[in-house]
């Protein structure tokens, strides 16, 4: 008679098993894992989104991978709301679970905001992309929060040498900051638009559309002064304490963009003084 194979008690764990080449990897991990999430916005709502994460860790010399699975469970075990406090906390617990020096978390998703047109007041929904930047180094986690803000640019030069008219392009506004209060994503994202030459908007009546139209004639603007009028609303504001600036002209009368950046970092600025 045949004998049952015997039951194994414990399965070999692969990832924590020795590794002899002795080369550490900075990070290792999960790309473009999707997972639902809950953001509160200004008006007091709820936004229920979808959002893109990668999700990465250090891995000593001595070991011979992660555990990838982890990464998921830390996602399913955090579907509550989520704030820039609760992604310190995510952070924490997938370097704590994973038994890591350092992590990052980056997290993606569409944000909306209901915007009323500015002649007319019909009212449509705007899309905006945001993200939550998270590392975390010697058990100090930091948070960045980014925007992209698509607007409308004008340009001062075709405005200042043409007979009539003025060439006009969407462009993004992308803007990264460091805070040490908090700020809602709205706030930034009206910091951006009223710097643009006019903000875009989802819904139009032919009212609304000529005062865009002649509000952007009205106020030109090279990608260099999206960049410079951004940072000086920057500066002023305390609750912010580290930002980049980054303006990406969709030209119409060219096959490229015109680009600009800029980063500055008060903390280290007043370090240095």
């Amino acid at each position: 008679m045949n004998q049952p194979a015997p039951i194994r008690n414990e399965i070999p764990d692969i990832q924590s098993s020795a590794d002899t080449r002795h080369i550490p990897i900075d990070k290792v991990g999960i790309k473009d894992i999707r997972h639902p999430v809950v953001v509160s916005d200004r008006s007091g709502r709820e936004q229920h989104t979808v959002a893109n994460f990668n999700m990465y860790v250090n891995l000593p010399d001595k070991y011979k991978g992660t555990h990838m699975s982890r990464f998921v469970e830390i996602l399913n075990d955090h579907e509550y709301e989520i704030t820039v406090q609760s992604f310190k906390r995510m952070i924490e617990e997938m370097t704590e679970l994973l038994n890591a020096e350092s992590g990052n978390i980056e997290m993606t998703f569409p944000y909306f905001v209901n915007k009323t047109a500015p002649v007319s007041g019909v009212t449509s929904l705007m899309d905006y992309e945001v993200s939550f930047i998270g590392q975390i180094q010697d058990h100090r986690p930091e948070v960045l929060v980014k925007v992209l803000v698509p607007v409308t640019s004008l340009c001062p030069c075709s405005k200042k040498i043409s007979d009539y008219g003025a060439h006009n392009q969407r462009s993004h506004i992308t803007a990264c900051v460091r805070t040490t209060d908090f700020i809602w994503i709205e706030e930034l994202i009206d910091i951006i638009e009223k710097v643009a030459s006019c903000e875009l908007y989802g819904l139009l009546k032919r009212p609304d559309e000529k005062y865009v139209t002649e509000r952007a004639y009205d106020n030109p603007k090279f990608v260099e002064d999206i960049v410079r009028d951004v940072a000086v609303k920057f500066n002023e504001d305390d609750r912010i304490a580290a930002y980049s600036v980054e303006s990406e002209n969709f030209e119409s009368i060219h096959n490229h963009s015109a680009y600009a950046m800029l980063s500055f970092d008060k903390e280290k600025d007043n370090k240095d003084k």
